[in-house]
């Protein structure tokens, strides 16, 4: 008898069915995206990498990487979730400028923050705390992250088409354990939903963990 992971695999086929009546132009535009009618392919960036997705049949593919490498984005579910998501019901919002922090988002800051401490911010700080030499080694293969004059350490990088994230750490001393923080460029509160930013920094930190190898 086959086992469902229903925390994942439920949500991602209750979103790959609404996708079906999705219309693509109206997707595209919505989200300043590249919609192709001919192939029915659209194009959007990733942690510096670009993707086309297939519609109806969905399917996410790399463009800019080796045939056949794995690929975080493209292969897991929790991440076509987050895709899928993005599709259906994300916007394309003008950053100021600005970055806050999850706790600042209206509403939803203090309701998904338990959540977003554990999965994110205790997940980055005691995943990289004791290696920022590996973590900024992984940083600087992320094309288009640059380093920010924050914490001891930290790194701007945009997550996907216009919306941006900070990852800054402060190094571990005689008296203090290593702590880390993240940031959203804020537009992240009017172009996504508070558990979509849950997700963005749960997919970030897994991608650096795969190039720290």
């Amino acid at each position: 008898m086959e086992v469902v992971n229903h925390k994942e695999e439920i949500p991602f086929e209750h979103y790959l069915e609404k996708y079906q009546s999705l219309d693509p132009l109206e997707a595209a535009e919505r989200l300043n995206i590249l919609y192709d009618e001919n192939s029915g392919k659209f194009q959007l960036r990733f942690m510096g990498h670009l993707y086309e997705v297939a519609y109806p049949a969905f399917a996410i593919r790399p463009l800019d990487k080796e045939e056949g490498s794995k690929d975080l984005f493209a292969d897991s579910i929790p991440s076509q979730t987050f895709i899928l998501r993005y599709l259906l019901e994300g916007k394309a919002v003008q950053s100021s400028g600005k970055f806050m922090t999850f706790r600042e988002v209206p509403t939803y800051g203090e309701l998904y923050f338990k959540p977003f401490d554990g999965r994110c911010i205790k997940r980055l700080t005691y995943g990289f705390g004791f290696k920022l030499k590996a973590f900024e080694e992984a940083m600087e293969k992320i094309p288009g992250a640059v380093r920010i004059d924050m914490g001891d350490i930290a790194y701007e990088f945009e997550l996907i088409n216009g919306y941006r994230m900070r990852f800054i750490f402060w190094a571990a001393d005689e008296e203090f354990p290593p702590s880390a923080q993240i940031l959203y460029s804020d537009n992240f509160q009017y172009g996504f939903h508070a558990e979509d930013m849950v997700v963005a920094g749960d997919l970030s930190i897994t991608t650096v963990k795969i190039l720290c190898g």
